[in-house]
């Protein structure tokens, strides 16, 4: 298939010896115009000899530095001006990448495969996977279907604005989803059905969970600070005047509990519009960034 602009496909790969060389195979068949980088990541199996063999750009780290730092590595020695990331587990299907290139051409700036929620692995991630969507769609005012989804084509300028941003660990695509939404890049999801991942995952869904949920508020409160502060001054301003509201009935007194939370209401909203000024110098300084 060939590309009106250069395509790079970059897979991050930690000892998938048993799953590159078949998906390599693929690729470089579909895609003999692409650049196909595989970044490996401290593997101690035949990773990159591999995929060095099957004539893909090899760079390798001399340690295992995490999923988002190889997205990382291969986002900046990528010559394409789109960039498709999908895993080197068997999990995404090269035959998807026609329809997330397709979205580009429409105009969006990033295409996410959105996996079925059948093709997640047990119903606790898939729980805590909607939990996670629903929570970032409430901080970026859009709908988000797959927040965690790492198989995506963006394109190479846009992306690379958020590079500072990014994780080393696993939650780069939720930073990136989300960072994308609050810059005002247009986001497209297509539907995947993500087939089995071959071999143990590296995810731990208590430990990553958290990281996810401490993520999505950091760049909810970086991108759009008041989305995040002014539901909590609000709550806490409600509390305040029912508290008040009960020990006037009861007591006729307004209560120094009372004070303490109509004081923290109004400190929390505060807080958000200072934010907001800072957030709206972030803006800025990416811009200028992204001219030079």
């Amino acid at each position: 298939m060939k590309n009106p602009c250069k395509l790079s496909i970059i897979l991050p790969a930690k000892n998938e010896a048993n799953n590159l060389k078949p998906l390599l195979q693929e690729l470089m068949s579909s895609y003999p115009d692409a650049e196909i980088i595989v970044v490996n990541d401290g593997s101690v199996d035949e990773t990159a000899e591999i995929a060095t063999k099957a004539g893909a750009k090899v760079i390798s780290h001399p340690y295992c530095q995490g999923n988002g730092a190889s997205i990382k590595t291969g986002a900046r020695n990528a010559s394409g001006s789109i960039l498709v990331f999908m895993d080197a587990d068997g999990q995404h299907d090269p035959t998807d990448i026609p329809a997330l290139l397709q979205k580009l051409t429409e105009g969006y700036d990033m295409a996410v495969g959105a996996r079925h929620v059948r093709t997640q692995a047990s119903w606790l991630r898939r729980l805590a996977n909607a939990s996670f969507n629903k929570l970032a769609s409430m901080m970026t005012g859009h709908r988000i279907e797959d927040l965690t989804s790492g198989f995506r084509a963006v394109k190479a300028n846009k992306f690379r604005r958020f590079l500072y941003l990014l994780p080393n660990g696993f939650s780069y695509p939720t930073t990136s989803t989300m960072a994308f939404f609050r810059s005002g890049f247009p986001v497209a999801y297509v539907p995947i059905h993500a087939g089995k991942r071959q071999g143990k995952s590296h995810i731990r869904l208590l430990r990553d969970g958290t990281r996810f949920f401490l993520i999505i508020l950091k760049i909810g409160a970086l991108f759009s600070p008041m989305r995040l502060f002014l539901p909590i001054s609000l709550i806490t301003f409600v509390t305040g005047v029912s508290y008040y509201a009960y020990t006037y009935i009861t007591t006729s007194r307004f209560t120094n509990m009372s004070a303490v939370l109509f004081l923290a209401a109004l400190i929390i909203f505060l807080i958000g519009i200072v934010s907001e000024q800072i957030s709206s110098l972030h803006y800025r300084s990416a811009e200028e960034n992204s001219d030079h």
